[in-house]
């Protein structure tokens, strides 16, 4: 039988995740804003009248809201209205206590729960081509893995729950400050007399290459990056959280956040 699939947190990156799982799956979707899912319905999703609902008629739930608060109240709704031997992927980057704290009110209620932070933003999800980051039991992982296959191409369990948002915020954490060093680096090459432009088309075709560096070589100036750069500011918080008096984590927080700043204009 077919596994029937929802999906809470159809956004900019949830929502073309939800895509590709309507491809191979029956699918259930809800949001606050009703009219986020009616492209869903058009193209013959269900839309669930609750969180609740959406989750008494799911075999997996995927579940990508932006923050810890909203997972934590969205669980503790949904997670009680699951069936016995079902499964919740947890694709919100938060911290890794959250996620074990919400594997503990699965395992309460008989539900399977996968951390599954995801990399590729919403061109992955569109292309099938993400990374999935996953942290449970080998069980939940082997139960998981055929919806994440919709989506994604690199699906790697990592050890237990939290481990997937470990390496999600490691992850993200490096390639803010590769944009970090690209800034630098610019600049540098500009003071030198360099040209910008030509310098950038170098680095990218030579070792200094990195993805951080080829999305900060096309930003016009850092303000342009204002909504990525909040997700990512968000993500280096969270490894100085979880790594506090890291000399480690200080280093990719400083580098990244020398950017950062400036795209969010210090927030």
């Amino acid at each position: 039988m077919a596994i029937r699939t929802g999906f809470i947190g159809i956004g900019s990156q949830g929502g073309p995740m939800a895509h590709r799982m309507l491809l191979r799956f029956p699918l259930t979707v809800w949001a606050r804003r009703p009219e986020t899912t009616v492209e869903f319905a058009e193209k013959g999703a269900d839309v669930a009248e609750s969180v609740e609902a959406l989750g008494a008629a799911c075999d997996h739930v995927g579940l990508c809201v932006v923050n810890d608060a909203d997972v934590l109240e969205i669980c503790g709704r949904l997670v009680p209205a699951m069936k016995r031997g079902s499964l919740l992927a947890l694709h919100s980057t938060i911290l890794p206590e959250t996620a074990a704290k919400v594997e503990t009110l699965c395992a309460e209620h008989g539900v399977a729960m996968m951390d599954a932070p995801v990399s590729g933003g919403a061109p992955g999800a569109e292309a099938g081509t993400m990374t999935v980051m996953c942290g449970g039991s080998q069980a939940a992982f082997d139960q998981a893995k055929p919806v994440f296959e919709s989506f994604g191409k690199l699906i790697v369990l990592l050890g237990e729950a939290g481990a997937g948002q470990k390496a999600k915020i490691v992850n993200n954490s490096l390639m803010a400050a590769n944009m970090g060093l690209a800034q630098a680096a610019l600049q540098a090459g500009e003071a030198l007399g360099v040209d910008r432009k030509a310098l950038a088309e170098l680095v990218n075709a030579s070792s200094g290459k990195s993805f951080g560096f080829e999305v900060y070589a096309r930003i016009p100036e850092p303000r342009m990056f204002e909504h990525g750069a909040k997700m990512l500011l968000k993500d280096t918080n969270l490894l100085a959280e979880i790594l506090l008096g890291s000399p480690d984590s200080a280093m990719l927080e400083e580098t990244a956040k020398s950017f950062l700043l400036l795209a969010t204009d210090g927030e």
